[in-house]
C-alpha cells in the first residue's frame, strides 16, 4: 500500500494528495513588442482570457520572455487538456506571440 493512501482523508486533502491533487501546467511564449501600448493591451487581454476561462496563473514575464503556471480557479480543481488547448490557440492568436510552449499537466503541489 502506497504512503497516500495510509494518510487519512482529511491529511490527503491538507496536503493536496490521492483524490485532492492538483493539476496544472507551464506555458512559455516569446512576446515581441514594439510599444507600452502593445504591452497593456496583450496583458489585458491575456486577464480577460484568464478570467472567462477560470483559471489560475503564477506569472515570470519580461518585455522578452512569457511564461508561468496554470491551475484552476476552482479550490479543488484541476486544470484539463482542454484549457491547455485553449491557451495555446489563445496564445497563437496574438501576432506579437511566438514560439509557444505548453506543458503538460502535472500535480501542481509536486511541481514546486
Amino acid at each position: 500500500m502506497s504512503k497516500v493512501n495510509n494518510r487519512s482523508r482529511r491529511l490527503r486533502k491538507k496536503l493536496y494528495q490521492g483524490e485532492f491533487t492538483i493539476l496544472g501546467f507551464e506555458f512559455a511564449c516569446k512576446i515581441n513588442l514594439d510599444s507600452e501600448a502593445d504591452y497593456e493591451a496583450f496583458f489585458d487581454q491575456f486577464a480577460d482570457f484568464i478570467d472567462t476561462n477560470n483559471l489560475f496563473v503564477s506569472l515570470d514575464a519580461n518585455r522578452e520572455q512569457f511564461e508561468g503556471f496554470v491551475t484552476s480557479g476552482d479550490r479543488y480543481g484541476s486544470a484539463t487538456q482542454e484549457q491547455q488547448k485553449a491557451l495555446e490557440q489563445a496564445l497563437s492568436s496574438y501576432a506579437i506571440v511566438s514560439d509557444i510552449t505548453i506543458g503538460e499537466l502535472v500535480d501542481a503541489y509536486a511541481a514546486q
